[in-house]
């Protein structure tokens, strides 16, 4: 017989939930195939057996939280698909058990109160009329100066009134369980939601977190995107998007203004000289953000191409570990929703993430002329802690100005 147990996963992932079995007592496995699905804080992982035969029993339950290491499965590899026979227990256990039983077991009143009235210090006089009247001698007041308790002792406690017993207190009534109410669906919260829901309010309680505002004017950018669509989609096999056009503009602001790539790490800054840039993805278990590697070194078409894999895979729970783990700066678009503004929190240890909104066509003053432009509201949220304001405004306006002119964008490369 040979145990399945929960493997290393990521360096800060120590446990999980199983959220499904994919094979069930009496199936065969292969080495290497995947037996169950495992959610853990970040992606869900499906974990293989590392034994081929038949699975005979499952040490636990879907929706049960396992730990890394934990033994989940038993796999016999004969393929007969016998249960692994239980252990007899040892001798030596079977007479310690006993004992314990034996000490266990309550002694019968008679003895209790032998053991209680032979402490007690009494001539035999006295022992004798305490046992005809049902006395406890260990309650007879004493008058001895020796403290022995006498017949006249006994004599005297049969003689004075008996206490009055007090009344049974009648049990407190129990609380009668809370009604459903049929209009309340409870459902319970999913372990990435229980993580998400846990990092944010971390996040919020733990830096000083500050947003700032601006807007810009997609019309440049909107015109570039008309003027390449079909070269684009041809040389690239992708669409050209406005996420490349973000995520070249974000890196540019960075370089300019490193310590929004930055984190903190107790009384140090560890300013990063690489662009992981995260981007966020929503999905029906919650908010995830994989990243795309080394974004300054890719093109508008490698990026567009990294960003539309890493969402499809995201919503198939096909992401990795690898995929989420790192990223120096985040973007959430919270305009694919229709989000005209909105306050980002951040994905921490990263001090900055920048919200992109909903684009709307809005009269703008262009010289001595008023005109309808395609504009998008920008928020940056930061880390007060070691980002101050004048660097968070001028990464907003460089962001602005690089947008509005992308031809700069191509010639940073």
């Amino acid at each position: 017989m040979a145990e399945v147990k929960v493997p290393e996963l990521a360096e800060s992932i120590t446990e999980g939930a199983i959220a499904q079995w994919l094979k069930q007592p009496g199936d065969q496995v292969e080495k290497g195939e995947y037996i169950l699905e495992l959610e853990t804080d970040k992606v869900n992982v499906e974990i293989i057996s590392d034994y081929a035969g038949t699975l005979t029993e499952l040490l636990a339950e879907e929706g049960d939280t396992v730990l890394v290491g934990q033994s989940i499965a038993i796999v016999d590899e004969s393929g007969k698909g016998t249960a692994a026979p239980q252990a007899a227990p040892k001798a030596e256990e079977v007479k310690e058990e006993s004992l314990k039983a034996e000490q266990s077991v309550p002694a019968p009143e008679v003895q209790q109160e032998e053991k209680s009235t032979s402490t007690v210090i009494a001539s035999p006089a006295a022992r004798k009329l305490a046992r005809e009247k049902g006395i406890d001698l260990s309650a007879v007041p004493v008058t001895d100066p020796l403290g022995r308790v006498r017949v006249q002792d006994v004599e005297a406690a049969s003689a004075a009134p008996a206490p009055k017993a007090a009344a049974p207190q009648a049990p407190a009534p129990k609380a009668a369980p809370a009604k459903q109410d049929d209009r309340v669906e409870i459902i319970k919260m999913s372990r990435r939601r229980q993580t998400i829901a846990k990092r944010l309010v971390q996040v919020q309680s733990e830096a000083a977190m500050l947003t700032t505002f601006n807007e810009v004017d997609l019309s440049a950018v909107m015109d570039l995107r008309k003027r390449h669509k079909e070269s684009f989609i041809k040389n690239n096999d992708t669409k050209l998007g406005f996420m490349s056009f973000f995520t070249k503009a974000v890196i540019a602001a960075l370089k300019k203004y490193p310590l929004l790539n930055a984190e903190i790490n107790g009384n140090e800054i560890h300013k990063k000289n690489f662009y992981d840039i995260g981007v966020a993805v929503s999905t029906d278990e919650g908010l995830v953000v994989p990243v795309v590697r080394d974004a300054d070194r890719k093109s508008f078409g490698e990026i567009e191409k990294d960003i539309a894999d890493l969402a499809v895979k995201a919503r198939n729970n096909k992401l990795a570990l690898s995929d989420l783990s790192g990223g120096t700066f985040t973007i959430t678009n919270g305009g694919t929703f229709g989000s005209l503004l909105s306050t980002p929190i951040l994905n921490a240890p990263q001090v900055g993430i920048l919200g992109m909104h909903t684009i709307k066509m809005r009269p703008i003053a262009v010289g001595d002329a008023i005109e309808n432009r395609p504009m998008m509201y920008l928020a940056l949220s930061y880390d007060h802690r070691i980002v101050d304001g004048k660097e968070a405004v001028g990464f907003l306006v460089t962001l602005k100005d690089l947008l509005e002119d992308p031809e700069q964008l191509l010639l940073q490369g």
